[in-house]
């Protein structure tokens, strides 16, 4: 009984440092887009990572999440109260956003509509509202922003940390499932690839260049991958297109040159929110279509089995 236990806390303890070391490598992939005061971003990936954390382990993982939040904050944060304070924040927001999916009785598979509106407003747009919240007032109480930007940052924090649960918890979903080899054809295979090259492509021209209005050339990409891969598909093809669209926002390319920070993420939190929403209800969409129409064929199918076994009465 002793070694079960034994084997049960170290397979915890593997976890919640697993989660950590994710949460801190995708902390600092995001900090190279910062946009205030060195640590707000437009995409906060380690709150996606958080999320998916909590639904692939459940809540014990949180002190992963806290130490991964504190080596992030520990060497930018302005005073070791704010860091403390910051962690506390980007700790309870995933778990608010699991304790209210798992209310929601949120299925992880995402193939249903009502799992994904579940994901966008009680996982993104509801429960980040505390991490913004509590590390905004916090950098404004310790004077490292001040007050009068306390909305710009806000929205900055809030809007990336609600990206980061749209475009990066839905691929770790997907890549949790994924198994190789996959039993496709080649020619499956061959449609994947250009779906990739075709979205990358398309990303990349829209992203270089001035006019604002190429940035919807994605969206029949992303409509491609939902209706033929369905959240396979939508979800790496949304990843990508929100990240290459972050890095030509921070770096004020292509549609975002010669325009101040505020109409900056306006217009990409608009697009990166547009591309996620489009991207997964598509794919959940479909994915409900796809079941119901293998359910009314087993329907047929039982029925006539059920129909072809009756013997005709004799008259």
């Amino acid at each position: 009984m002793r070694k079960e236990e034994i084997r049960r806390y170290g397979s915890s303890a593997l976890r919640i440092l697993a989660v950590a070391a994710v949460y801190y490598g995708s902390a600092r992939l995001g900090l190279l887009q910062q946009l205030v005061r060195g640590q707000v971003t437009p995409l906060w990936p380690p709150t996606g990572v958080a999320l998916a954390g909590l639904l692939f382990f459940g809540p014990r993982v949180w002190p992963g999440i806290a130490l991964g939040a504190f080596l992030v904050n520990f060497s930018i944060g302005p005073t070791p109260f704010a860091v403390l304070a910051i962690v506390a924040g980007n700790t309870a927001a995933p778990v608010c956003a699991y304790l209210m999916l798992r209310r929601a009785r949120f299925r992880q598979e995402l193939d249903r509509l009502r799992d994904v509106l579940a994901l966008i407003f009680l996982g993104a747009l509801g429960g980040m509202l505390v991490s913004s919240t509590v590390g905004t007032a916090t950098l404004v109480l310790a004077g490292g922003l001040d007050p009068d930007r306390f909305w710009p940052a806000w929205s900055v924090w809030w809007t990336g940390d609600a990206m980061g649960v749209l475009v990066v918890t839905p691929f770790l979903l997907v890549l949790r499932r994924a198994r190789w080899p996959v039993p496709a054809g080649p020619g499956r295979w061959t449609e994947a690839a250009a779906l990739g090259l075709c979205t990358l492509g398309v990303t990349l021209l829209a992203t270089s260049t001035a006019n604002s209005s190429l940035l919807f050339l994605v969206f029949p990409c992303l409509i491609w991958a939902a209706f033929r891969f369905q959240l396979a598909g939508a979800a790496p093809c949304a990843l990508a297109v929100s990240t290459l669209a972050v890095m030509a926002a921070t770096r004020r390319l292509g549609p975002f040159a010669g325009h101040d920070l505020f109409a900056n993420m306006v217009t990409l939190q608009a697009f990166n929110g547009a591309t996620a929403l489009t991207a997964l209800l598509m794919a959940a969409v479909i994915t409900e279509r796809n079941q119901t129409h293998e359910e009314i064929k087993r329907v047929c199918a039982r029925l006539a089995e059920i129909v072809a076994g009756i013997e005709p009465r004799d008259r």
